[in-house]
């Protein structure tokens, strides 16, 4: 069979460039290409980066599918099954709101696809798709698959090099698909991520797991094979890092960059309000220890949880500002389908916008408590455009020169610069630009 896999294409955020939506390849469709068996054809288009082509003579497609593309998904699923083509769907959204995503695809896939890709291509080739493939039982940690790392086309995306040590999170914050049904927690074999680093050949390496220390003895055990390595690498935490001293010790000795940390809020009741166990009151210290160790940081906001007021935007710039805080990703608070913030906000009758093409964090699609649906939009706004200000740059600038370069590469050229940026990588392939900023901020390819 010729089989199609498709990644939709994304919605930009008000911040977001060309730069994100190449930042790197879907490693959910490079997961399938080396699931699919022998004998089948099989290619991977990212709306992202190509057009689809309707007519290259699919047999089957598949679709991955977040959130705020299902729109996109569905439309993309209309026009080849109106060719006949059978259309079969997996992804987050897919396993999280199942029931949400029936009669627009020939079949969907609920939880892992190692054990039931190829029961899927079997059944497409003879015509008798089940509607539902689920399999969540008993999914171990040495069955996730590598993705085919050697079918990437390298010039297409900013970072190539990312790898992941597990799936899912131990917590449950109700704002998270980790709060949903269907979602796990397993870890790979740490000799599975040893060789999928050795076969990328760098020296950079992205880890994209939603918790890098969801375990803390398995990330000891991780990075204690990384020693001499001489590896530069960046990963997600969250503030229970801070319990972690000597975890935080290893991390600097095997080359760790920055840390992308949950810190989400800094009111307290808004944080124990959707279940997050941080503690405003512990931000200072922890920010300190990373900065210590010659870590930069990579801080995680959300805006809109029950407990904000219209002062939360300024409060936590000056939070941000104050402790050097390298990076900023803002969120406004989203209730996703299928966990619990959106159970308890659909009950309190609060969703205000059902649209899911809105549902990327940058939209708000319900009634805040603490301010009006413009205030939270707005300030939001606002806190991107003052964190990064040239002045806020430079107030926000490292004490350890050896970060100056990377921090100045990713708030000039990727944020407050990242239009003209991006048109540059419309000249330069997107891939040398990423290869280019890796040498001149940590010396490696």
């Amino acid at each position: 069979m010729r089989i199609v896999l498709i990644q939709p294409k994304m919605n930009k955020r008000p911040m977001d460039t060309d730069l994100k939506t190449r930042m790197a390849p879907p490693l959910s469709l490079l997961t399938l290409m080396s699931l699919t068996p022998e004998g089948h054809e099989v290619i991977m288009v990212n709306e992202n980066v190509e057009k689809i082509d309707y007519h290259c003579g699919a047999e089957m497609v598949g679709i991955t599918i977040t959130l705020d593309v299902m729109p996109r998904a569905a439309e993309i699923a209309k026009k080849f099954r109106r060719l006949g083509i059978p259309v079969v769907a997996g992804g987050i959204h897919v396993t999280s709101s199942s029931d949400e995503c029936s009669g627009y695809f020939d079949a969907v896939c609920i939880g892992a696809a190692e054990r039931v890709w190829a029961s899927m291509i079997e059944d497409a080739a003879r015509g008798r798709l089940q509607q539902v493939y689920h399999d969540m039982a008993d999914f171990r940690g040495d069955e996730i698959v590598p993705p085919a790392y050697n079918r990437i086309d390298k010039s297409r995306y900013l970072y190539t090099n990312v790898i992941t040590t597990s799936r899912g999170c131990p917590n449950r914050c109700d704002f998270c698909y980790n709060s949903c049904q269907n979602r796990m927690y397993i870890r790979r074999p740490v000799e599975d991520v040893l060789r999928d680093i050795e076969f990328l050949g760098t020296r950079h390496i992205l880890f994209i797991d939603d918790n890098f220390i969801g375990v803390p003895s398995y990330t000891c055990e991780l990075l204690n094979k990384l020693r001499g390595m001489d590896l530069k690498w960046s990963a997600a935490v969250t503030t229970k890092i801070a319990d972690h001293p000597d975890l935080l010790d290893l991390m600097a000795e095997t080359g760790c960059q920055s840390l992308f940390i949950g810190f989400e809020s800094i009111n307290n009741s808004s944080l124990h309000g959707v279940n997050k166990d941080n503690h405003f009151e512990k931000y200072e210290k922890l920010a300190a220890e990373i900065h210590s160790r010659g870590i930069m940081i990579n801080a995680s906001m959300v805006f809109g949880l029950d407990g904000d007021e219209p002062d939360v935007f300024q409060r936590t710039l000056d939070w941000l500002v104050k402790n050097k805080i390298e990076t900023l990703t803002s969120h406004i608070l989203t209730p996703y389908p299928g966990t619990e913030l959106y159970r308890r906000m659909k009950d309190e009758g609060r969703i205000t916008d059902h649209e899911l093409s809105k549902y990327n964090t940058a939209h708000v699609v319900f009634q805040p408590k603490g301010m009006t649906a413009e205030e939270l939009y707005e300030g939001y706004l606002w806190i991107y455009r003052e964190f990064y200000s040239f002045p806020n740059i430079l107030r926000r600038m490292p004490e350890h020169r050896a970060q100056r370069k990377s921090y100045l590469l990713f708030n000039i050229f990727y944020r407050k610069l990242g239009r003209f940026t991006s048109a540059l990588a419309r000249i330069v392939p997107m891939g040398a630009v990423g290869r280019l900023a890796a040498r001149i901020s940590y010396r490696v390819k």
